[in-house]
């Protein structure tokens, strides 16, 4: 009997192993999962896990055969991580590192209310006019107002917004079909900046 290459990973829920076999033949794969122990065989390859490091649950836990693999999902008793697939390592649900000790146990840290936080902060923010500051409003004035003008536009004027706004990078937004029908639209990034091209 050989091994078989096999991988994992694993998550505080599961752990996914995987065994390296093309084209494995699923009527002639056999599995068995038992609460430390786990039990591959296929042909003349052999994959025996004992004892598992951590208790896993025998009705939770799956495989699929594919082309290139088999996968195993193992349900894991208790979450946390194992680090290696077997050990002597004592369950999880015994582990005193997941629960502090009774002689250690402190009083939980009060919880900041940060619902209560905001609702300050911006109560005491001072709403500011558009003649201090032409942002105010954000976003939704902006783009409302340019919704507008697409609403009311004709088609050539919508075709131009488009065009402009897509080949610019959003840098551009221009309503003349004229003037952007002719050729690609530049990118012109504001003073100071400079575009990078992602991807």
């Amino acid at each position: 009997m050989t091994t078989p290459r096999h991988e994992f990973y694993e998550t505080d829920e599961k752990l996914t192993l995987s065994i390296f076999e093309r084209n494995a033949d699923p009527a002639q794969v056999s599995i068995q999962f038992e609460p430390r122990k786990f039990t591959y065989t296929h042909g003349d390859k052999s994959l025996v896990l004992e004892p598992l490091k951590g208790q896993i649950e025998v009705d939770k836990s799956d495989y699929s055969v594919g082309k290139v693999k088999i996968e195993i999902r193992f349900a894991k008793a208790a979450l946390g991580r194992w680090g290696a697939l077997v050990g002597d390592a004592p369950d999880p649900l015994a582990n005193s590192a997941y629960a502090p000790p009774p002689s250690e146990t402190r009083p939980a840290p009060r919880r900041k209310n940060w619902d209560a936080v905001t609702t300050e902060i911006l109560s005491t923010d001072k709403e500011k006019s558009t003649e201090e500051d032409p942002n105010v409003g954000g976003d939704s004035t902006l783009n409302s107002f340019f919704q507008k003008i697409f609403s009311d536009a004709d088609d050539d004027t919508k075709k131009a917004m488009m065009k402009s706004y897509q080949e610019s990078g959003g840098t551009t937004l221009s309503t003349n079909w004229d003037d952007v029908k002719k050729s690609k639209v530049e990118v012109k990034p504001p003073q100071g900046s400079e575009w990078k091209n992602w991807g």
